[in-house]
């Protein structure tokens, strides 16, 4: 659906009088610098922070953006602002907005007891002027109201409310904006309240990755967490590409056991729960498998397979201790599919999307799935040989469908992104996608993800082959003190900083960036050596990406966030996890029942 550009007049407080504006609207960058929503289930409206002011407000859901934009104009302009969190104890954010004589403060909220956002602003100028907000809608049912003034002013104090309802912007508007921002933040802080807090991370960053954490679940839909609320590149304007603008604001079963882990290791075990529930009655189909994303009722979208997907409840599963019988019943149903995958562990996807193949990352989850899901059934008295069998072949072969002994880099034999045909020592070559302008020789493409086998236990981290690997992966795929995702990743903006997009006229280079993420497993890899002070600066250099609203995007170039989705919630978890990781000394998420398999 095409925005609808409206421009609200504020002609009289709380009465605007709407008129029609251009509907060309320019795609919002996404990279956000604010998150907010409150705790309550009654409040289902999650607000987003742009560079000028709102950007996406989702309802009544998290996968349905309702606005695209919301903004104060002074003089018919807008002001550029910078972000802040307002409260290191809840997820109100205040923007500093300034312009050509005149300045603005705005705090914003949403209502916890209604679908409302509000925003108070306090206003300076030098000179008269005349104030109005500008309102974006996506679909029907957005409304604006206001208590600022509508005469020119050179100081004003007022809130504007986003509802959505008949009458809920106006309701909003009748309490005082303080007594609802303390109900607001108040929630927050009962939450943390009942949380624990690692020795190992920054106070704030910690807070504000669980608050981000949690606030991605649905209110609709418990255990439905996305990935990130935002759309970046062409995802936010290529109807051809994203009909329903992009991925990001779906459910990965991937994306979702990463946030659960984080959260398991922050005390909000519950979280953890609604989340396999999710997985396992709205997401898993009926042949045991989980498609690569839904939307947060559960339909899918994308519906590539991935085995590392359909791992991933039997982890989160091991990790809750989950053995009642409807619960085995569906895991029994993805690892039965683990086993019945033509040419398994051979996968039509790896994690990065868009290449099948054999992958050690993708291997070592399923091998550690198959092994976590035996245990639960000898923990109830059941026999559990055929998986256990399985995982063992698959634990001996990863190597050997994936370890090259005559690729292009040194030392060797170190591990690839994916092989085509189980054959590393082969030359096959593919089309690495994402605009690269020629095929490539499966031994030239390396990819930090091999540290899953050590992660997950399958693999020890001593282990000659994986040394070699994270040598090979440092010499070619780490910069600026980060690690891209694999060799010639094309997912990124061009070198002129244009958004990425695959729908180009004539041939166009797109440039993978930096992935903050890599420096968390890293880390996790580096407490597997026993290296705790390189662990450590891992999480100082995960932090150190954040933007001024302490939100961690997906990449990074030159030491900043790029325009790629953020906040990103895998990013978040990461920190979470690497935080308490270096409290235990070792992976918080590593399975002990396939570590001493492995051993």
């Amino acid at each position: 659906m095409k925005p609808l550009a409206l421009v609200v007049l504020l002609l009289a407080a709380t009465t605007p009088v709407v008129r029609a504006a251009p509907a060309d609207v320019v795609p919002l960058p996404a990279d956000k610098q604010g998150f907010g929503t409150a705790r309550s289930a009654e409040s289902p409206v999650w607000f987003t922070l742009g560079h000028q002011g709102l950007s996406e407000i989702f309802h009544p859901d998290l996968s349905t953006p309702a606005t695209r934009e919301t903004r104060l104009l002074v003089d018919g302009k807008p002001g550029r602002a910078r972000t802040e969190p307002a409260d290191d104890r809840s997820l109100t954010f205040r923007q500093h907005l300034s312009g050509d004589g005149w300045r603005a403060e705005i705090t914003y909220v949403t209502d916890p007891r209604r679908a409302a956002v509000l925003a108070d602003v306090d206003f300076h100028a030098q000179r008269p002027v005349r104030l109005s907000i500008e309102h974006v809608p996506m679909k029907d049912g957005g409304s604006v109201a206001s208590t600022l003034p509508t005469e020119p002013v050179r100081r004003a104090r007022g809130t504007f409310a986003v509802g959505f309802g008949e009458g809920v912007a106006r309701a909003a508007l009748e309490q005082d904006f303080r007594v609802v921002a303390r109900e607001y933040a108040r929630g927050w802080r009962t939450y943390l309240d009942g949380l624990k807090r690692p020795g190992s991370a920054d106070r704030r960053l910690y807070d504000m990755s669980v608050m981000v954490l949690a606030a991605t679940e649905d209110k609709a839909n418990p255990g439905a967490s996305i990935a990130s609320p935002s759309f970046p590149w062409a995802f936010g304007f290529d109807r051809a590409l994203a009909p329903e603008l992009g991925p990001y604001a779906l459910v990965w079963p991937r994306d979702l056991y990463h946030v659960s882990t984080a959260m398991i290791a922050a005390g909000d075990t519950g979280f953890a729960q609604r989340s396999l529930d999710f997985m396992l009655t709205r997401q898993q189909q009926p042949d045991g498998h989980l498609p690569q994303n839904t939307r947060v009722d559960g339909t899918p979208v994308w519906t590539k397979v991935q085995l590392d997907q359909v791992a991933a409840p039997l982890l989160l599963a091991w990790h809750l201790d989950r053995r009642d019988k409807s619960t085995m019943d569906a895991l029994r149903r993805s690892a039965d599919y683990l086993l019945s995958y033509p040419n398994a562990p051979f996968s039509e996807q790896e994690r990065w999307e868009n290449q099948d193949g054999y992958s050690p990352a993708t291997i070592a989850s399923a091998v550690a799935g198959l092994v976590c899901f035996a245990d639960l059934l000898r923990r109830n008295g059941e026999n559990a040989d055929r998986y256990l069998a399985t995982a063992d072949e698959w634990q001996r072969g990863v190597e050997g469908w994936t370890a090259t002994n005559t690729g292009p880099h040194d030392p060797k034999p170190y591990y690839l992104r994916v092989t085509k045909d189980g054959k590393p020592d082969q030359g096959t070559k593919y089309d690495l996608g994402d605009n690269n302008p020629a095929e490539v020789d499966q031994r030239a493409v390396v990819d930090p993800s091999f540290l899953e086998l050590t992660r997950l236990g399958v693999k020890r981290a001593d282990d000659p082959v994986i040394r070699n690997t994270v040598s090979v992966v440092d010499q070619h795929l780490r910069e600026q003190g980060y690690w891209h995702r694999f060799t010639q990743d094309g997912y990124g903006e061009t070198a002129d900083g244009r958004p990425w997009n695959i729908n180009w006229p004539t041939p166009t280079r797109t440039y993978g960036r930096l992935w903050p993420l890599l420096s968390g497993e890293r880390g996790e890899y580096e407490l597997l050596t026993g290296d705790k002070r390189k662990a450590a600066q891992r999480l100082e250099e995960i932090a150190a990406t954040a933007n001024s609203g302490l939100m961690l995007p997906e990449q990074v170039w030159n030491g900043r966030g790029t325009e790629s989705a953020t906040p990103l919630a895998w990013t978040h978890a990461q920190y979470v996890r690497l935080a308490w990781s270096l409290d235990r000394g070792e992976p918080v998420e590593r399975p002990s029942v396939v570590v001493r398999r492995y051993r």
